[in-house]
């Protein structure tokens, strides 16, 4: 097994992009719950991730939604993100929450609603090309509750149809990044349900075309670790939304229901080349992205927790000796391959982390800085008055 001083260069470049809606009030079906000091504005939004990366120092990206995080200039608002040390990240489309798309966006049987929606990701791709963001995130929402109510097969052809006008508006830096998800609030069945389906639509677009995997969006007892496996074999594993889930798609602190879930997927990434420099910021090609609500806990700590979860995690991945692995697994010892495994698994590297950090002027423990550091006390005094921000 390596040890933490071998893989502490590996970890200097990791970034954990944060969602904008993690920030605002969320809930479940039932209710959407305020709580003191959430945002009232995206700028405030944008802010409280800022502040997230200024503990961590791993959160250097913050995406944003449209229409959630619509503002009148986004230039200003990007100028906003630099001067308080982030960028703008991936921009996120929404064709779920307009009456026109209760049957479908994209895969809508009626040209003018398909073209609407297609016309709403061109709104998109301008947002990219004013805030530098590199990836469009495409989620459908499109499918259907029982047998024989749509045409599943001419959804498929107008989905690709779709896809392709959006993907030939996306310059040379941008990419599409489709995501998938298995049910929900289609169930009968999703258009894009799998990542074979969500690989199969990319597949046809280009290289530029790739997967986006939600860490909730699979059945129970689905081998995520397979999936991240083959995707990056092919080529094709783009970004990840990392979350947590005990039963769907619960959208929690990621690590929080598995810890060694996350370790296994992680391992797969590194194994497979995933993690590591690959663009000109020194970032991996593979975007590391949470896609969480935080209903009762407060947001900023339920965030650093979440990106802290992922870093003690990737460090632990990042000490499993490949070729030792390697030479058990060829060897076949079985025992002492699994061996090598859990070592690296249940190796404590919690203070590890926590001097390296401070050797780079960060809080050894950041979620007791942030407590001690008043920040909360301070936003929720500030906030007052106004709405509250919502994914509602």
């Amino acid at each position: 097994m390596h040890t933490f001083a071998q893989i502490a260069p590996l970890l200097e470049g990791q970034a954990i992009e944060v969602p904008s809606w993690a920030y605002g009030n969320s809930g479940t079906r039932f209710k959407v719950f305020g709580s003191p000091g959430t945002p009232r504005t995206v700028e405030e939004k944008v802010a409280d991730a800022a502040t997230v990366h200024r503990f961590t120092g791993l959160a250097p990206k913050v995406a944003l939604h449209i229409p959630w995080d619509m503002v009148d200039d986004f230039g200003a608002l990007r100028r906003h993100a630099e001067d308080l040390g982030v960028a703008l990240g991936t921009i996120n489309s929404n064709t779920f929450q307009d009456e026109d798309y209760k049957f479908g966006g994209l895969t809508h049987s009626d040209p003018k609603i398909r073209q609407k929606a297609i016309d709403h990701h061109f709104e998109c791709i301008d947002v990219m090309h004013r805030t530098g963001s590199q990836d469009l995130k495409i989620w459908l929402a499109d499918g259907s509750n029982y047998p024989g109510q749509a045409d599943i097969r001419g959804r498929q052809d107008r989905l690709a149809d779709s896809l392709a006008t959006i993907y030939e508006r996306l310059d040379e830096s941008q990419r599409l990044v489709l995501e998938y998800k298995f049910f929900e609030p289609a169930f009968y069945h999703t258009d894009v349900p799998d990542w074979g389906t969500s690989y199969a639509q990319v597949a046809a677009l280009g290289e530029r075309a790739v997967v986006c995997l939600d860490t909730g969006h699979h059945a129970p007892g689905t081998n995520i670790e397979f999936i991240v496996a083959q995707l990056l074999r092919l080529g094709k594993l783009g970004s990840f939304d990392f979350n947590s889930r005990f039963y769907a798609d619960d959208d929690l602190i990621v690590g929080a229901a598995d810890p060694f879930q996350l370790f296994r997927i992680l391992f797969e990434v590194v194994r497979g080349g995933g993690y590591g420099p690959a663009n000109p910021d020194g970032t991996s090609e593979v975007a590391f992205m949470l896609d969480q609500c935080h209903n009762i806990e407060q947001k900023i700590p339920g965030q650093i927790r979440s990106v802290l979860n992922v870093q003690e995690m990737l460090a632990r991945a990042l000490l499993v000796d490949l070729d030792e692995l390697g030479a058990a697994q060829v060897a076949g010892d079985v025992l002492g391959a699994h061996q090598v495994f859990m070592d690296a698994f249940y190796t404590d590297v919690r203070a590890d982390l926590a001097a390296w950090r401070e050797e780079r002027g960060l809080p050894g423990d950041p979620m007791r800085a942030y407590d001690e550091s008043g920040h909360q006390a301070e936003i929720e005094a500030a906030r007052v008055g106004g709405s509250q921000m919502s994914w509602t």
